[in-house]
C-alpha cells in the first residue's frame, strides 16, 4: 500500500533521507532527474525538440539536471531558467553551473523580458516551474508563461507536479494558472491533486518514480490517506478450507428491487455469490418471484407483502449479513421498512442506492445505523447526505468527517474510489476504468460487498477488497469487450477471472 502523504510531509521525508541516509540534498535532486530521464526516454525518441522551463527553486533544480542528463542523451535541448529575483536556490544554482560546463548547451537565463521560442506539435515541454510546494495561485509573468505553455500544441510532461497546482486542496487556486501536462512524473508517492476529476486536465496520465527517500521515515510518518495495490489485496483474502461447506461462508440477505427495478436486484443478488457468499436470500417485491427464479435459480427468495415495493422487513438473525438499497425506490411504505431495519439489525448493514436517499431524506435515522455498517453513495447520493462541496477536496473531507462521526464505513464512488473508515483512515482505489459508469455497476459492487461481509470479512476489508475486486473485474470486461460496450453483468462474469488474478 502506497502512503499518500502531504507536501509539508514529503519535505520531512527529503530531510529525512539527506540526514539519515546519508546523502547531498544535491545527490538527492541527481536520483530523481536521473529516474525522470529513464522514463521520459522510454515514451519520447531523440527525433522531438526537448523544451525545459526551469523555475528558481529545487524543482527548477531537478529540471536544469534533467536538462543535463538528455543532452548526454542526446537529445536536442533548449533550457530556459526564469530567475526574475535574481536569486536561485543553492542546488538550482549548482546544477546551471553544471549543465554550463557542458559543451554545446542551449541555454537562457531570464531576469526580465521573456522571448519565448516557437513550440510546434513535435515538440516536447519539461515543466519545472514550481514543485509542490507552492501555496499561493501564480501570478504576473509566471501566470503568462504558464498561459504560453498551455496555449502551444506541444506535449507537457510536468516534474513530479504540474506548476500552478497545489497538492492537496484548490479550492483558492486559479485555474488559468496552472500547467496542463499530458504527463506528470511524481517522485517518491502521487499528490492528493491527483485523484479528483477537476486535477484531470492539469495532470494528465502520471506515474510514481521512486527515488529512494528513507524507508524508516516512510513507515514512521503516518497519513490517514492511502493507495491500494493489488498485492495488498491478494494478501487479504481469505484461503479456503478443504472440509469447507456452504454454511462456514455466510448466509446473505439482500433487500432490493421494485416494479421495473428487479435488473438492480438481480445483479447485486449474482455479484453476492459470485463473490463467495455460500448462501444469499433475496428479499423482494412478490411479483418479481417469476424473473429470479427464471434468471437465477441459486437465490432463495423471501417475499414482500406488496407486490412492487417493499413494505414489510424481513427477518433479520438468520443472516450473517444484510445489504439493501438496489433497485428499491423511496415509496413512503419502503422509508418505514428502511427505518424499521436500521433499529433491529444487530449487526452492520450495507446501504446503497435508494437506501441512501431514504436515509438523506430522514437524516435523524442515522444515528439507528448500526456502527461500521457500509455506505456506498456516487458524489451526487452523497451530497444528498452531506450537502454540496466546492470540489472534490473538500467532498473527501466531509466524507472521511461523515464517516467518523456516525461510525460507518463510507465508500466514496468514482474514477478513484475512496473507502473512509470510522477511525478516519481512508483507502483510495488504483484500478477501474470510465467503461464502469454504466447502468447497474454500483448494483454489482453492493453485491460484491455484502458477499465478502457475509464470509467474516470485516466490513472496513470487505468495502476495500469489494471495491478493487470490482474495479478488477471491470478492467478485465473491459479487455474483452471494450471500455464503450462494458456492460455491468459483464462485470459479475469477470469475478471468477479476476479473483483468480488476485490470488
Amino acid at each position: 500500500m502506497i502512503k499518500i502523504f502531504s507536501t509539508n510531509q514529503v519535505k520531512e521525508l527529503d530531510q529525512y533521507t539527506i540526514q539519515y541516509e546519508p546523502i547531498e540534498s544535491i545527490d538527492l535532486v541527481e536520483r530523481a532527474a536521473t529516474m525522470f530521464v529513464h522514463e521520459f526516454c522510454r515514451h519520447y525518441s531523440k527525433q522531438i525538440r526537448v523544451i525545459i522551463f526551469a523555475g528558481q527553486g529545487n524543482n527548477g533544480a531537478d529540471a536544469l539536471a534533467i536538462a543535463r542528463l538528455l543532452t548526454e542523451e542526446s537529445y536536442r535541448v533548449e533550457t530556459y531558467l526564469f530567475n526574475p529575483t535574481e536569486h536561485l536556490s543553492e542546488d538550482c544554482e549548482r546544477n546551471k553551473r553544471r549543465l554550463l560546463d557542458m559543451e554545446r548547451v542551449d541555454f537562457t537565463e531570464i531576469t526580465q523580458d521573456f522571448e519565448p521560442p516557437e513550440l510546434s506539435e513535435h515538440d516536447v515541454v519539461i515543466d519545472g516551474l514550481f514543485g509542490s510546494g507552492l501555496n499561493r495561485p501564480l501570478t504576473g509573468g509566471f501566470a503568462s508563461v504558464v498561459s504560453y505553455i498551455n496555449q502551444s500544441e506541444a506535449k507537457i510532461v510536468a516534474i513530479d507536479i504540474p506548476s500552478g497546482l497545489f497538492g492537496e486542496d484548490n479550492r483558492k487556486n486559479n485555474p488559468n494558472a496552472i500547467v496542463k501536462a499530458d504527463m506528470t512524473l511524481t517522485f517518491g508517492f502521487p499528490k492528493l491533486a491527483f485523484f479528483f476529476p477537476e486535477n484531470a486536465p492539469y495532470v494528465g496520465r502520471w506515474k510514481i518514480l521512486d527515488i529512494g527517500l528513507h524507508p524508516d521515515a516512510i513507515d514512521q510518518t503516518r497519513t490517514p490517506y492511502n493507495f491500494v495495490e493489488e498485492e495488498d489485496i491478494a494478501y487479504s483474502l481469505l484461503p479456503r478450507d478443504r472440509f469447507a461447506h456452504k454454511g462456514i461462508f455466510g448466509h446473505a440477505l439482500l433487500i432490493a428491487g421494485s416494479k421495473g427495478k428487479m435488473g438492480a436486484a438481480l445483479l447485486a443478488a449474482k455479484a453476492c455469490l459470485r463473490s463467495g457468499a455460500g448462501l444469499l436470500t433475496a428479499h423482494i417485491p412478490a411479483r418479481g418471484e417469476s424473473v429470479f427464479q427464471t434468471a437465477f435459480p441459486e437465490a432463495m427468495l423471501s417475499f414482500d407483502e406488496h407486490p412492487d415495493h417493499l413494505s414489510t422487513p424481513p427477518e433479520l438473525d438468520a443472516y450473517a449479513a444484510i445489504g439493501m438499497g438496489p433497485g428499491l425506490e423511496t415509496h413512503p411504505e419502503s422509508a418505514a421498512a428502511i427505518e424499521q431495519i436500521l433499529r433491529s439489525a444487530s449487526k452492520p448493514v450495507v446501504i446503497d442506492a435508494d437506501a441512501i436517499n431514504i436515509l438523506a431524506s430522514n437524516k435523524e435515522w442515522l444515528k439507528d445505523v448500526p456502527q461500521h455498517s457500509i455506505l456506498t453513495p456516487h458524489p451526487k447520493e452523497f451530497e444528498r447526505l452531506a450537502g454540496e462541496s466546492a470540489n472534490s477536496y473538500e467532498r473527501l473531507a466531509k466524507a472521511r468527517a461523515f464517516a467518523s462521526e456516525h461510525k460507518v464505513c463510507l465508500v466514496l464512488k468514482g474514477a478513484y474510489t475512496a473507502i473512509c473508515t470510522p477511525i478516519g483512515n481512508v483507502y483510495i482505489n488504483s484500478c477501474g476504468n470510465p467503461g464502469m459508469a454504466t447502468a447497474g455497476s454500483g448494483d454489482v459492487l453492493t453485491g460484491i460487498i455484502l458477499g465478502l461481509l457475509a464470509q467474516g470479512y470485516s466490513p472496513e476489508s470487505a468495502a476495500v477488497i469489494g471495491v478493487f475486486l470490482h474495479a478488477t473485474a471491470g478492467d478485465l470486461a473491459a479487455s474483452s469487450h471494450s471500455e464503450e460496450s462494458l456492460i455491468a453483468s459483464d462485470i459479475i462474469d469477470m469475478l471468477g477471472t479476476a479473483f483468480k488474478q488476485l490470488k
